[in-house]
């Protein structure tokens, strides 16, 4: 059978020039997917000055609509006014599949809703992690449980990921894959590269006690990013190893504290901070260093420790997440989302570095073999053939068409779309007619007739206006 190429729209508030994971995943994966043959249109808000449509490379359109920012870069949900919009993008692109991006994008939703109004299909990308328990995470997880009860199919980036998803949003397992982020292992070269490569009886190169070691942490400056946890870590690790400094890239809410503790420690010398980088710019600084420090509190994948590894730094990052399904043991040293633990975990890295015991030489090609782009796309357009029906269903869910409940499969007639609504709870249904109570009427006021005509005088008028037959009164 032949391969089918789609139309597709990719959706999501969160998009370049603004750099991150979710960003570059839609990116990259857009530009393989046109590869493939697939055409891929992305539609996001403005940023700044960009509004309209612009052409990025590989002829990847980009619709820049202009909706109104709240916080993060996440559009004020309007839900009516973005669908005239998101209706004549559709037609016009002949979009016959919509592919929503992260838990928290207004804009992502609204098109997954509208899509299934248009009768297109619909895909969902999960990229993060949720809690259970605070006020965010529910209401958050509600609005997830709604749009997804009626989504063709959703994507996880790691098995963690789906197992967060599925719990959150109350969804068959069978619903759910996982496809992982991936990195353009060209784009991460070591220094040096490729006199770097070694072989097999290379020994690795050994930091004296006076050379410099560099770290390395390139984070949006967030509370769950774990910012607090590497403000308090630094100046117990440089006080700790000495010929040792950090190298810090990004920005966020967060950048003060961490001004603010340099300046306490006098450590202007020991700590740089760049502020907010391109993405283009990642490599450049990572290959300045020799360990990536990575505390996240919390984390569905961390693509950034896949390009840090590629780059040929050692990782030490939290154990939290979906972080430990990412890369290999050698490659990483891990600690507990504690400070202790975080600084503990550091100086175990750096002590082996210096003495030699870390073979990094051999990262990036090893890297290069377990993570690529296309065959994401690969796995993604196989996910396009399943809901769409180009491939059958026992084919496309792994299952014996004997012995499995054809009920699981998701039906798109009304009634069980209904049905589905239904169990997102009161807020979210349609109730019957019956089951509403009728409101009572404010009192309205009625024309009584006057039955005691006056006799008309002269001229044939009344006492009484001729236009007047009767009382106003209230019932």
């Amino acid at each position: 059978m032949a391969r089918r190429t789609y139309s597709i729209a990719m959706v999501s508030d969160f998009f370049f020039p603004q750099p991150g994971g979710v960003e570059s995943h839609i990116y990259q994966v857009s530009n393989k997917l046109i590869d493939r043959g697939h055409k891929v249109i992305v539609i996001t808000h403005a940023y700044d000055d960009r509004k309209g449509v612009r052409y990025l490379n590989n002829g990847l359109k980009v619709y820049h609509v202009p909706f109104f920012i709240i916080y993060r870069q996440t559009t004020f949900p309007t839900v009516f006014s973005f669908f005239p919009v998101f209706r004549n993008i559709c037609i016009r692109e002949r979009i016959e599949i919509v592919h929503g991006h992260a838990s928290l994008s207004s804009m992502c939703h609204e098109a997954i809703l509208h899509a299934r109004t248009m009768g297109l299909r619909t895909v969902f990308t999960d990229h993060s992690l949720f809690g259970f328990a605070d006020a965010a995470s529910i209401l958050t997880n509600k609005l997830l449980k709604f749009i997804l009860s009626d989504v063709d199919h959703s994507i996880c980036v790691s098995h963690t990921c789906k197992e967060n998803t599925v719990l959150r949003a109350s969804l068959d397992p069978l619903m759910v894959s996982v496809i992982p982020n991936a990195v353009v292992a060209e784009n991460f070269r070591p220094r040096n590269y490729p006199a770097n490569q070694a072989g097999p009886d290379h020994s690795p190169q050994r930091l004296g006690p006076r050379d410099t070691l560099t770290i390395v942490v390139i984070s949006r400056l967030f509370y769950n990013k774990g910012t607090d946890l590497l403000t308090a870590a630094i100046p117990r690790i440089l006080e700790e190893h000495p010929n040792t400094r950090f190298i810090i890239a990004g920005s966020g809410p967060k950048s003060i504290d961490l001004e603010q503790m340099i300046e306490t420690n006098v450590l202007q010398d020991r700590v740089e901070l760049l502020g907010s980088i391109r993405h283009e710019e990642v490599r450049d600084v990572m290959t300045r260093g020799h360990i990536y420090l990575h505390p996240s509190l919390t984390e569905a994948f961390g693509t950034v420790i896949v390009e840090a590894a590629s780059c040929g730094l050692y990782i030490v990052c939290t154990q939290v997440g979906g972080i430990p399904e990412v890369l290999p043991s050698h490659m990483t040293t891990f600690a507990k989302p504690e400070e202790d633990d975080l600084v503990i975990a550091t100086g175990k890295a750096i002590t082996a570095m210096r003495a030699g015991k870390i073979r990094t030489e051999k990262f990036h090609d090893q890297v290069k073999r377990m993570y690529s782009w296309a065959n994401v796309a690969m796995r993604t357009e196989r996910v396009y053939d399943g809901i769409t029906g180009t491939i059958s269903e026992d084919e496309f869910y792994g299952l014996d068409t004997s012995g499995y409940d054809a009920s699981r499969v998701r039906n798109f007639a009304l009634i069980d779309r209904l049905k589905r609504y239904y169990g997102c709870g009161v807020w979210a249904v349609v109730f019957p007619r019956e089951n509403i109570d009728i409101c009572p009427d404010w009192p309205r006021k009625t024309l009584v007739e006057n039955t005691e005509r006056e006799p008309k005088k002269a001229g044939g008028l009344s006492n009484r206006s001729s236009s007047s037959h009767g009382v106003a009164t209230m019932e």
